[in-house]
């Protein structure tokens, strides 16, 4: 993944911040939107793209597009690296082989020491009951 060529693939927007703030909160707009369009990017090929299809679905607008947020920091360049660095690490996650589980078998001897623990409890709650007397 080349990191330079998928950051010129993304568009910024900047908004005014919500929350409580002074005068200079209605002025100033530090907020950072980032929208990436997965269909349209030349970075990835297909079975990447349709991997990051499925890593991102719940986060993709109806028009395929994937827009990430950041109004932590008041200023707009930090707040723009922040939504950078975060959209860098979803896509390296989306993109992560999954290990293939291998299944093992259950040792005899562990099949064996469950078996006599379970005859073992029985009869200990088995001596606990009242005796017969018929």
């Amino acid at each position: 993944m080349d990191a330079e060529l998928l950051k010129s693939e993304l568009t910024y927007k900047y908004v005014r911040s919500s929350g409580s703030g002074g005068q200079h909160v209605n002025k100033v707009s530090s907020k950072a939107e980032l929208y990436f369009n997965l269909e349209k990017s030349q970075v990835f090929n297909d079975d990447e793209r349709l991997k990051l299809l499925e890593f991102f679905k719940n986060r993709l607008n109806k028009d395929g597009v994937l827009v990430l947020t950041c109004d932590e920091s008041r200023s707009q360049f930090r707040n723009k690296s922040i939504v950078t660095q975060r959209f860098l690490e979803l896509t390296e996650e989306g993109l992560k082989e999954e290990k293939e589980r291998k299944s093992t078998k259950i040792p005899k001897a562990v099949k064996r020491k469950r078996l006599a623990n379970k005859r073992k409890n029985s009869e200990k709650k088995a001596n606990r009951k009242k005796p017969d007397i018929d």
